[in-house]
């Protein structure tokens, strides 16, 4: 069955394979070029689980549904011995459900949630990959951290100074969002849309928005898309513009942080003019907006991507021409093609190592149907080239906010009617299934929604970038000092409650 970004699919018309047919299939359509898995999940009835494959196709622009059904006690043969990527969402589904894969090399968990089906596994039994030897040493590192971010754990093994693996273990504080996402009120669910990551408020909130118009049967008409589009970019360049800042302090060129820093406040506090809050919560919402851009607000856009986006490329100069900045920057932290491809990396993490994968362009949503961004990848893969991703990401988004601005003028300057207001509780489609893609800053994200006979929301599975981009981090320290992880961390900027949920 195929679907497309954001188009609901009646479960009815979905054909449930047998497990050996499922096995196959899914196993000959990831092989196709440009083709990776954006959801796998399993839902559990009375008597059987139903598993539910979404294969995102970059050239085609589909999306393949695959399902496929099992007793409460069955196996089902594992895809990661052929897709490695699919590793983290079996592992998931074995948590939950305690299901067993057939040839998964480790079913290792995946976080520590209060509903994960064998309470027997904790953090302090976490079977870490150990080696035995005399010449070599663990370092741990958290959960409980100096700085103030969530708990996570690092446990690396090293050869003097320098990093053979490292193993990232994070779910310290589950909360649970997805369940919770089933059975409260729908304000309180947009709510929680823009707290599954609290750098991702555009991103998350628009994917859940979109999934939720599209099982409605609502349009969102082109001065409301171009509006959502604008915030999107926003944030894009917000991080963007912020994480330079980052790199800039860990190695202590103070110059480019506190410069960064003030461009970042420029951005957020342009968000926070428009919608009153400057992680532009409260901005995105269902049918409709609270905040309608008016000329004026325009006009301040414009003049303040002019002065964030003009004095940032004096900075990304500097940058690009340190030689004592370069030197810990060039061929540090790299992740080949190959290993990005194998891990399922997305966004800025992707094309960093030269992987062609946005969302906006492949699968496009809202205005992005119209006015599609080309992609620009960087080929080393190494922390510059994240770095240099980051500049050349703050160009193309300034660029398309000023085509969308173009757009939006125009459609104010003929149109003076104001927006409609947001819709909190339309009345959904029943027994439907809906993929919604947004490309956040970080990369993918993806809501997978199912509905009920009702119409209620019976079944909602969130996926953020971070649930593949930690192992791209893990990648990128190997073979490396250990001095070296905190700016290969950096260089990710990955969520930890992103990944818990």
């Amino acid at each position: 069955m195929k679907t497309k970004n954001n188009i609901s699919l009646d479960i009815k018309d979905i054909t449930f394979l047998s497990q050996e047919d499922f096995h196959a299939t899914v196993s000959e359509l990831l092989t196709a070029e440009g083709a990776h898995c954006i959801a796998y999940f399993a839902v559990r009835d009375e008597n059987s689980y139903s598993f539910f494959c979404g294969i995102a196709n970059d050239f085609s622009q589909d999306i393949d549904v695959q399902a496929t059904k099992t007793g409460l006690t069955d196996e089902i043969e594992s895809f990661v011995p052929v897709h490695n990527h699919l590793h983290i969402f079996e592992r998931e589904i074995h948590e939950q459900y305690g299901i067993r894969f057939v040839n998964h090399p480790w079913l290792k968990p995946v976080r520590y949630s209060s509903d994960r089906y064998d309470k027997e596994k904790v953090p302090d039994n976490y079977p870490f990959f150990s080696i035995e030897s005399d010449e070599l040493h663990e370092v741990g590192v958290g959960p409980i951290h100096a700085g103030i971010i969530e708990p996570g754990h690092f446990r690396f093994i090293c050869e003097g100074e320098k990093v053979l693996h490292l193993e990232i273990v994070l779910g310290y504080q589950h909360r649970g969002i997805e369940n919770m996402m089933q059975g409260i009120p729908d304000l309180r669910k947009m709510l929680l849309s823009e707290s599954i990551a609290g750098d991702s408020v555009v991103a998350h909130s628009l994917a859940y928005v979109s999934a939720i118009e599209a099982l409605s049967g609502f349009v969102p008409d082109r001065r409301l898309q171009l509006e959502r589009c604008i915030a999107l970019e926003l944030e894009r360049i917000a991080i963007h513009v912020g994480d330079t800042s980052a790199l800039c302090l860990d190695v202590a060129y103070q110059l480019g942080q506190v410069s960064c820093e003030a461009l970042r406040t420029i951005v957020i506090n342009t968000l926070q003019m428009w919608c009153g809050n400057r992680f532009a919560k409260g901005l995105i919402r269902p049918c409709g907006t609270n905040y309608p851009v008016d000329k004026l607000i325009c006009i301040k856009i414009r003049d303040n991507l002019l002065e964030t986006v003009s004095r940032y490329r004096d900075i990304a100069k500097k940058l690009l021409s340190l030689p004592s900045l370069l030197a810990r920057f060039e061929d540090v932290g790299i992740v080949t093609g190959e290993q990005a491809v194998l891990a399922g990396l997305t966004g800025l993490s992707a094309r960093a190592s030269g992987l062609e994968r946005d969302v906006r362009k492949s699968h496009p949503f809202q205005y992005y149907r119209h006015k599609a961004n080309e992609i620009t990848v960087e080929k080393a893969g190494d922390i510059l080239s994240r770095l240099k991703q980051r500049m050349s990401e703050i160009e193309q988004s300034y660029a398309l906010i000023n085509i969308f601005l173009d757009a939006l003028e125009q459609i104010i300057t003929t149109d003076s009617s104001l927006p409609e207001l947001p819709v909190y509780s339309p009345s959904l489609k029943p027994c439907q299934l809906c993929f919604s893609l947004t490309e956040g800053w970080r990369g993918e994200v993806c809501h997978s929604i199912i509905t009920g006979s009702s119409g209620e929301i019976s079944f909602y599975k969130i996926k953020d970038p971070s649930l593949h981009n930690w192992f791209g981090l893990a990648l990128a320290v190997r073979n490396q000092d250990i001095s070296d992880f905190p700016i290969c961390n950096k260089s990710f900027n990955l969520s930890y409650c992103g990944f818990d949920l």
